[in-house]
């Protein structure tokens, strides 16, 4: 063979290894690719049947456990002589991350509640009340209104369609109309539809006087008497307090369920301490102990917190008739 053959010989050997080497990076590559796809689909695919599974936690299609009110305004559903865990919910029907919770753990608790398994207490508070309306507005006649569906059994219905239908924070919402008609759609008879119109009616005038008369001729005093540092560390329950004794009359609010909602926030914050402090809403807490947000924002973690709990006993009375079953 000549030198000329020799050279395109090795030429054509050069290329093949080449186009080899080429072809075998290619495939690594794609194989690389394969595997993190692969990988993806796995992660989410977990990720999208754990997200419908805390889902689909919110349905719940059973019977409820029976209701029972307590003297406070809060609702206890429970089925009757339970020895279960009882697991306090306080939430603001303003507060998205409240509207989260029940999405993602409604049905937790009514589930639970129907089987035995828990002592659901629910706790509605305003922590909004104090803002700026229309959010503090917002906020009481949603908290009023859920207390009067609960003197006609029908606060746990009701409470699911106030969460269903909150407004963004900064849109006027939660309307005398609309919380009439959310209540006719838990059935109520004629005579429960009229005595709870009239509540309705009723306590927005007392939210109306208070966010937009009471409240700022309050604080405004209280800034300029105290300051502003002082100001921004008292709860609301403080703050009127404060105004009893400066000129500025509260009694309007006694025997009101905008009153109530708003001791019962202040009653929140003195009730726990250390590291079981309310410090906002969503807060809940089993046999007293607040639960962290991986626990509480998910089902699985919500559930295996009342599995593992052992029994507690509500620390509320109820009222004189007692309340039913929805």
């Amino acid at each position: 063979m000549g030198s000329e053959a020799r050279r395109r010989s090795r030429e054509k050997l050069k290329e093949q290894r080449e186009k080899d080497q080429r072809r075998a990076k290619r495939n690594r590559t794609l194989i690389v690719v394969g595997v993190a796809a692969a990988a993806v689909l796995l992660i989410v695919g977990i990720g999208y049947v754990a997200l419908n599974a805390d889902r689909r936690s919110g349905e719940y299609e059973g019977a409820l456990a029976p209701t029972t009110l307590q003297q406070d305004g809060s609702v206890v559903m429970a089925q009757e002589g339970a020895s279960a865990p009882v697991v306090e919910v306080y939430a603001d029907y303003q507060c998205p991350a409240c509207r989260q919770f029940e999405l993602l753990n409604g049905g937790v608790l009514k589930e639970n509640a129907a089987q035995g398994e828990a002592i659901v207490h629910y706790r509605p508070v305003s922590i909004f009340a104090q803002q700026p309306v229309p959010l503090s507005s917002n906020s009481l006649r949603a908290g009023a209104a859920a207390r009067a569906a609960a003197d006609h059994d029908r606060f746990v219905r009701y409470n699911d369609i106030l969460f269903e239908h909150q407004p963004t924070e900064r849109t006027e919402g939660f309307t005398v109309d609309q919380l009439k008609e959310w209540f006719a759609e838990t059935g109520p008879s004629p005579e429960q539809q009229e005595q709870f119109d009239q509540r309705v009616d009723d306590e927005a005038a007392v939210v109306s006087r208070f966010t937009e008369e009471f409240l700022p001729a309050l604080s405004e005093d209280a800034m300029a008497q105290i300051g502003e540092e002082t100001l921004a560390t008292m709860v609301l329950s403080d703050l009127l307090a404060w105004g009893a004794e400066h000129g500025h009359d509260p009694s309007f609010l006694e025997g009101t369920y905008t009153g109530q909602i708003i001791e019962a926030t202040g009653n929140a914050y003195t009730r726990y301490s250390g590291d079981n402090a309310f410090r906002g809403t969503p807060s809940v807490y089993i046999n007293g102990e607040l639960l962290d947000n991986d626990t509480a924002m998910t089902a699985r973690g919500l559930n295996e917190a009342i599995a593992s709990a052992e029994p507690g006993e509500v620390d509320t009375q109820p009222t004189g008739d007692g309340g039913g079953a929805e």
